[in-house]
């Protein structure tokens, strides 16, 4: 390393000049000289270092529920001039001068590739097409807080004793307070798992338009700034018609010939790796081509993301191949570093009061400027106060614009030390436990509706949500509606939600579909495929059965927020669920998706209504046709006890009452074990059934008497080729039938029975439905089991009460000579 000196405006400036040994970048171990004097082997090392000390903040705070952002830029700090790097020898040995070219090299990858990534996910059409709220929102936020911050500012300047520097960064902070950037609120609501609920969707369509707006006046701005500097007209209309001529370029020349290649290409083939490469070197010619213009080259790279189709095929195989290597190394290099270059030894008091007022004037601007448009969004002054949170989310665009600003002079080491620690660090701290406390609180308070099978008056609409993501389950879904007997009396009405993953684009979307099918986005076309095998269902059964469907793109990890939200808004008395395992015709095991198996858990826990996950096994059956009124779907109730088994003895029920379905009620009893309460209970429920189905030649009632788990399986596996559904409950707390079932449990999801009879193993192939009655945060709505008689044959059951003698069941008295056969078993293998 040199000095240097050179004279300026009659001063001299003192610079310290780098020399390379271009021939010298590696070591040759570590016994002829020391690793970290070579720049690749440092590079390696101070890489591996901060990651890790990231990921140990991360790990101490995610019990205080921070995002990685805080954990990223801290572990920068830790490293830098504000702790270790303030001791001489480990500033030499870890960050010494030499190294960081090469880091700040490698972040600056990161955030251009990371800011592509991020032009491919937006959605185009919704930033210019957003929402009237959306707008009323973004306008109202965007130019009150721009507006009232500067003239905070400019009154600070005025009343305030500052030093100049200060006084002349004040108007930059506090435009920097103002960006509303999509990419900082998509990123801390999906890490919070909040990007699904209703204000999460409302300040991205919001931060979306304000994005566009911004882009806008960063342009002109840009452009005016290029014109100050250039003195001759030739280069002052370079600078103005070389970025117009970029972008027009871009959007009728670049994107038109990706898709038409794209169109080229195989239906359902997958994107090539040949495209990959291509779209990375035309990436790096964009940056280029960016700075040959005079442009910065983080605008070359979000202009050509842009112009990448969203969404599958191109956009998707983009996203995941760039996912790892950018979002979770490159990128983090980038706020690493930008927490490298923070120095609070630096700081003075003035500042740090000065610029903290503005921040958090910025922040409450926000805040009360969607309380004051309440009445013209529509919303509560809660959910305002949340969308006023989200919409003050800090990330990666204020860390760009900090760093430019720090590059250009316009910020001091002193004031980009201050805003890094209170406009990114602080407030990320304080609003994110903020919004979960609030989100919480209004989970909690959300009132609840009884909303169940067995509980529902027989005369009214039974509202079934049906939750589909591919064709292959659809002909099994049709059979369950149809036996599920829709009449003019009771009729059903179906919401079907095709779920499909987000990948490609940044936000989710809730697509209803009306009869037009018009803006539907390629990754969403097989939900019309789906929906009009379902449209034919409804036409068959037009005066009873009504379709309202929808599909939801979003994250496999936020899924069951729609499905729940969706049950909640549509009063849907029952969910139905896909397994996350397919059948092969042979019986074998074709495809499992740990992501469904992940959703139906998380479904089950908060569902807002009873919930029930089918186990497909039609193509075993080879029932993959309708029901449409020809042949006989046999199905069979599974009963131990308890509120899930009389929740899939309800809808038994009412299959019973289709003039195409044979059920049989298999009620498994413990030999010589009696709870009378417990047992009365069943009792009154059972009696009811069996007497509103005495006149039903298809209604069979067994009893089988078992004396532990291993006979109950013995007795499941019998029944294994009898049946097209087996209905079973979820739950069946802790009964002494169950013993030693639950040892091996695969899917807990299903519970112990169902999990039985779900395994490949058993050798069962009739669908099984496996059901839970609707619980609220974990506790049955209403415990009491009352009978679910829906007849109008005159008088009450009879007692029917069966009494055990040394644990061998005797027979009832039928109700009449018609009534239908039942059958009793006993277990003597013990």
């Amino acid at each position: 390393m040199a000095k240097s000196a050179y004279l300026t405006d009659n001063s001299f400036i003192e610079q310290n000049i780098l020399c390379y040994d271009p021939t010298d970048v590696t070591s040759n171990g570590y016994k002829a000289r020391n690793p970290l004097k070579f720049p690749a082997p440092l590079m390696v090392f101070q890489l591996s270092v901060i990651s890790l000390t990231s990921l140990l903040i991360g790990v101490g705070l995610k019990p205080l529920g921070q995002p990685t952002l805080v954990s990223q830029v801290l572990g920068g700090i830790v490293f830098g001039p504000s702790l270790l790097g303030h001791l001489e020898q480990v500033k030499e040995t870890m960050f010494p001068i030499r190294g960081v070219m090469a880091l700040e090299t490698a972040a600056t990858f990161g955030v251009f590739f990371y800011l592509f990534v991020i032009g491919v996910e937006c959605d185009s059409k919704r930033m210019f097409r957003p929402g009237k709220k959306a707008v009323i929102i973004g306008v109202s936020v965007l130019f009150s807080s721009l507006a009232s911050t500067i003239a905070l500012a400019l009154l600070m300047q005025r009343f305030i004793s500052l030093e100049p520097h200060l006084a002349k960064s004040l108007p930059i902070i506090a435009v920097s307070q103002c960006v509303v950037g999509f990419p900082n609120i998509c990123s801390l609501l999906k890490e919070m798992q909040v990007l699904n609920t209703d204000q999460g969707r409302l300040a991205t369509s919001a931060a979306m338009f304000c994005d566009v707006i911004g882009f806008t006046m960063g342009a002109v701005g840009f452009i005016k700034l290029q014109l100050e500097k250039e003195h001759s007209i030739e280069h002052k209309v370079g600078s103005v018609l070389s970025p117009v001529i970029l972008v027009i370029f871009t959007v009728f020349f670049v994107r038109p010939v990706i898709k038409k290649t794209l169109r080229l290409r195989p239906e359902g083939k997958p994107v090539g790796e040949n495209y990959f490469v291509c779209i990375l070197i035309i990436v790096l010619a964009y940056i280029l081509a960016a700075e040959t213009i005079g442009q910065h080259f983080l605008f070359g790279a979000l202009l050509l993301g842009m112009a990448i189709p969203e969404g599958p095929p191109l956009g998707a195989a983009l996203i995941r191949k760039l996912h790892y290597p950018v979002g979770k190394i490159l990128y983090p290099v980038f706020l690493t570093t930008s927490g490298l270059k923070t120095d609070i030894f630096t700081i003075h008091f003035k500042s740090l009061w000065v610029i903290s007022i503005l921040v958090l004037f910025s922040v409450l601007i926000k805040i009360g400027v969607m309380i004051i448009i309440t009445r013209y969004t529509g919303l509560t002054i809660i959910d305002s106060i949340i969308v006023g949170l989200m919409l003050n989310s800090r990330g990666v665009c204020d860390v760009v614009f900090f760093n430019l600003w720090r590059i250009s002079e316009a910020l001091s080491d002193e004031h980009f030390a201050v805003v890094i620690i209170i406009s990114v660090i602080l407030v990320t701290v304080i609003i994110t436990p903020l919004l979960r406390f609030l989100l919480r609180a209004i989970e909690q308070q959300t009132p609840t509706k009884r909303r169940t099978l067995q509980h529902s008056r027989p005369d009214t609409e039974l509202r079934i949500l049906v939750c589909v993501h591919d064709l292959q389950s659809v002909p099994t879904m049709v059979n369950l509606l149809e036996a599920s007997n829709p009449t003019e009396h009771s009729p059903i009405g179906v919401i079907a939600l095709v779920l499909i993953e987000l990948v490609g684009r940044a936000a989710p979307l809730l697509i209803t579909h009306n009869h037009s099918q018009g803006n539907i986005p390629q990754d969403a076309s097989i939900s019309l495929q789906i929906i009009n095998a379902l449209r034919q269902y409804e036409l068959a059964y037009e005066t009873c059965v009504t379709l309202q469907p929808f599909t939801t793109i979003t994250h496999f990890d936020l899924m069951h927020e729609d499905i729940c939200r969706l049950a909640l808004d549509q009063n849907a008395t029952f969910m139905i669920l896909p397994f996350h395992k397919h059948w092969e015709i042979d019986g074998s095991v074709g495809t499992s998706s740990r992501a469904i198996q992940n959703i139906n858990s998380k479904v089950i826990k908060k569902a807002p209504c009873s919930v029930g996950i089918l186990v497909d096994r039609g193509i075993l059956k080879g029932s993959m046709v309708t029901l449409n009124n020809q042949g006989v779907f046999h199905a069979a109730v599974v009963y131990i006890g308890g509120p899930d088994d009389a929740e899939s003895l309800a809808y038994g029920t009412r299959l019973a009452r289709h003039p195409n379905v044979s059920i049989t009620l298999i009620r498994f009893l413990m030999f010589g074990y009696d709870n009378a309460r417990e047992r009365k209970l069943d009792n009154s429920l059972i009696e009811a059934v069996r007497y509103e189905n005495s006149m039903n030649e298809n209604f069979i009632y067994e009893e089988r008497v078992t004396r532990d788990g291993v006979g109950l399986s013995a007795c499941l596996r019998g029944i294994e080729d009898r049946f097209d559904l087996i209905v079973v409950g979820k739950h069946h707390q802790d009964s002494p039938l169950l013993m030693g079932l639950g040892e091996w449990s695969e899917c807990p999801e299903l519970g112990v029975v169902g999990d039985f009879l779900a395994s490949p193993d058993v050798g069962i192939t009739a669908s099984v439905l496996v059901v839970q009655q609707q619980r609220v945060r974990g506790k049955l709505v209403n415990r009491a089991m009352k009978p679910v008689v829906v007849n109008n044959q005159d008088g009450p059951p009879q007692d029917m009460n069966n009494t055990l003698n040394n644990g061998i069941s005797t027979p009832r008295t039928s109700i009449s000579n018609d009534h239908p056969r039942w059958e009793i078993t006993i277990d003597r293998a013990n």
